[in-house]
């Protein structure tokens, strides 16, 4: 199947702020998810001319299998599981708590790093602009929805450069837009539909939270 590659995370920011422009948002944000999200909400936030932040959920990782998520878990402590995790866990819910506790221990410690440089939004009553480099379980999207849903969001649009039909399906229903550049049949991996994807280090991060991450001037 053929399908777009993009540069990189930034590029494909550019390309969500296009398909953002022109449409009504309400004192807009864009929430990344770290890290490699960051990359990509940083070039919405500078198109649209709308402050960045991050949203801290983690996946929850499968036993032996790290890359498979079997839910995530918000900053809240919240977790959303998918259909498949209990059947994936030798020991059910022992397991899930356990690693429930190691993302909770991952998301402070990012916490207390990125709010050193960038306290958080606010989001009531707000269009908020939830992106990622790309979907592929959804999981991580979905925790953090049900967060900034939550907090009193005005509308949620989910805008991603790349994602799997199944879980853009499933998310639709949960937000009021879903804004996804391609969902390619053959997709197995983010990466595969970026020419540069390496990894993002906390430090870029920071970076970008200090520069793009304070309010606009907003009339």
């Amino acid at each position: 199947m053929n399908h777009r590659t993009f540069t990189d995370r930034e590029e494909a920011g550019w390309i969500l702020v296009e398909r953002l422009r022109g449409q009504p948002l309400h004192d807009p944000v864009v929430l990344a998810i770290p890290r490699g999200g960051v990359e990509t909400g940083a070039a919405i936030a500078r198109g649209l001319g709308c402050e960045l932040d991050v949203v801290l959920a983690r996946k929850l990782r499968a036993p032996h299998q790290p890359e498979l998520a079997l839910g995530a878990v918000s900053e809240d402590g919240d977790v959303s599981l998918n259909d498949f995790a209990t059947a994936l866990t030798d020991s059910g819910s022992a397991f899930i708590e356990a690693e429930r506790q190691r993302q909770l221990a991952e998301i402070a410690r990012r916490r207390t790093m990125f709010r050193a440089v960038r306290p958080q939004a606010d989001v009531k009553g707000r269009t908020v602009i939830l992106t990622d480099d790309g979907i592929a379980t959804g999981a991580t999207i979905i925790a953090a929805i049900h967060t900034v849903r939550a907090a009193g969001a005005k509308e949620i649009i989910v805008a991603v450069p790349v994602g799997a039909t199944a879980r853009i399906d499933a998310i639709r229903p949960l937000c009021d837009r879903v804004i996804c550049l391609q969902e390619p049949e053959d997709f197995w991996a983010i990466g595969q539909f970026y020419r540069t994807f390496e990894q993002v280090e906390d430090e870029r991060v920071v970076e970008l939270l200090r520069d793009y991450g304070l309010p606009q001037a907003r009339g």
